[in-house]
C-alpha cells in the first residue's frame, strides 16, 4: 500500500479497508507494510517525527485489533512503537482473531545505508516465533533480510513461514536475496512493501510470496496498491526439506567465527 504523509488516520482506515478486502477473499492471516501508518520518514533527519511513534494502546494498534476480532483473522501489523518516552523501536505485532496482540518481534538492524533509521529507534535483540494455528512463523523486517542469520535463527527455532514487512524503493536485487533466503531455510517468505511516491521516495512495490523452494509463486505491482492472497500448506515445507535436505547437512559447531566478536578476530 501507499502511506500518505502526515495522514496517520487515513492511512490506517485505508489499511482497514484492504485487510476486509483480503479477508472477504478468504484470508485467514493479514499483512500489512512496515510502518504502514505513516510516509516512510527515514528518508529523512527531523526529530519531528519521533510524534510518529505509539504505543501499544495507541490509535493505530486500537484500530488493528478491534478488527481482527471483527473479522476473526490474524493480523500482523508493523508500526513506530514507543515503549516509552525516549525508547522507540520498529515493531511487528501479531494480533489473534480475538483482538489480543499475541506477540512482537523488534527490528533487530535498523537500517543506516539509504535511509536514517538508527536516529529514530533502537534495534532488538532476539528474533521469537510464534504458533499461528498449525503453523510456527516468524518475522523478519526489511533490512535485517540482508543479514542470513535473521531467517536463520527462525528457522532453527521451527518457523515454517517468514512475514516480512518492507518499506524500501529498491526494485532490484531484493527480489534474489529473497528467493534465497526462502530456498536456504526451506520456508514460504511472505513480503509486503509500501508502494508509489512517498515524499522524495518512490517506493517500489512488488509484494511476493516465496515458496520454500525458492520460487515467486504471487507477486503484486510495482507501480500500484493490490491486495494478493494465496493458499499455502506446510506440506510444501515438509517436501522441501526432504529434498533439500540443508538442516541435516548443517555444521554449527563449526560456524562459531560467525558470533565471535570482530575484536577477537583480529587478535587471531
Amino acid at each position: 500500500m501507499n502511506s500518505r504523509t502526515a495522514a496517520r488516520d487515513e492511512n490506517v482506515q485505508r489499511a482497514c479497508g484492504f485487510i476486509a478486502k483480503a479477508a472477504a477473499d478468504g484470508a485467514e492471516l493479514a499483512v500489512l507494510p512496515e510502518m504502514f501508518h505513516c510516509e516512510y520518514f527515514p528518508q529523512y533527519r527531523d526529530y519531528r517525527y519521533m510524534d510518529y511513534a505509539e504505543p501499544d494502546t495507541g490509535y493505530t494498534t486500537s484500530r488493528i485489533r478491534a478488527l481482527a476480532a471483527e473479522l476473526g483473522i490474524w493480523i500482523v501489523s508493523t508500526i513506530f512503537e514507543m515503549e516509552r518516552p525516549g525508547l522507540y523501536y520498529d515493531t511487528t505485532m501479531l494480533i489473534d482473531p480475538a483482538g489480543e496482540i499475541a506477540g512482537k518481534y523488534r527490528k533487530v538492524h535498523p537500517a543506516a545505508l539509504l535511509s536514517l533509521e538508527k536516529i529514530y529507534f533502537r534495534g532488538g535483540s532476539s528474533f521469537p516465533v510464534f504458533h499461528v494455528g498449525e503453523w510456527t512463523i516468524g518475522f523478519s523486517i526489511c533490512y535485517d533480510n540482508l543479514f542470513p542469520e535473521s531467517c536463520r535463527c527462525l528457522a532453527v527455532r521451527g518457523a515454517e513461514l517468514i512475514i516480512a514487512p518492507y518499506a524500501t524503493p529498491v526494485d532490484d536485487p531484493w527480489e534474489n536475496f529473497l528467493t534465497t533466503r526462502a530456498l536456504e531455510n526451506g520456508v514460504f517468505l511472505a513480503v509486503c512493501n509500501h508502494v508509489g511516491q512517498e515524499a522524495d521516495w518512490r517506493m517500489s512495490g512488488k509484494s511476493m510470496v516465496i515458496t520454500p523452494g525458492g520460487k515467486v509463486a504471487l507477486q503484486a505491482s510495482g507501480s500500484d496498491e493490490a491486495v494478493i492472497t494465496l493458499d499455502i500448506s506446510r506440506e510444501d515445507v515438509f517436501a522441501a526439506r526432504r529434498n533439500f535436505p540443508l538442516f541435516r547437512d548443517r555444521r554449527p559447531e563449526v560456524y562459531s567465527v560467525i558470533a565471535a566478536p570482530v575484536e577477537d578476530l583480529l587478535r587471531q
